[in-house]
């Protein structure tokens, strides 16, 4: 019930910018965090950065200070900011979300398409 839209992915040079966003709709009572992952070919899907409700963030080592996230709890929407981007940072970039379920309280946690993000050197 719960479905997620990512946009904003592309093909960008290094050193270059993007902004993901990741829309949330549904039987959503609350949200309690708003993430973005990433997998690589022939790689695990990891955490690239994560908020809270609360305002808490989380981000890769590998990213902190290149990107960053933010949410608008109106539009239910979490977006990630990446600048100085790397070749490395080639993946498929997947939003995720966790609260509750309107009207039975359940949680839930949702995922994305993905959306891809492909960096040239």
């Amino acid at each position: 019930q719960v479905r997620l839209v990512e946009s904003g992915g592309g093909l960008v040079q290094a050193g270059g910018s993007l902004r993901l966003s990741c829309a949330a709709s549904g039987s959503i009572r609350s949200i309690n965090a708003m993430g973005w992952y990433r997998q690589a070919p022939g790689n695990q899907r990891l955490l690239v950065a994560r908020i809270t409700s609360g305002d808490l963030t989380n981000y890769a080592a590998s990213v902190k200070g290149r990107f960053t996230i933010s949410r608008d709890n109106a539009k239910n929407t979490v977006y990630l900011q990446m600048n100085s981007l790397k070749p490395e940072d080639t993946a498929v970039y997947s939003c995720n979300v966790e609260g509750l379920i309107s009207p039975t309280f359940a949680s839930f946690i949702s995922w994305g398409q993905g959306t891809q993000v492909t960096v040239s050197s």
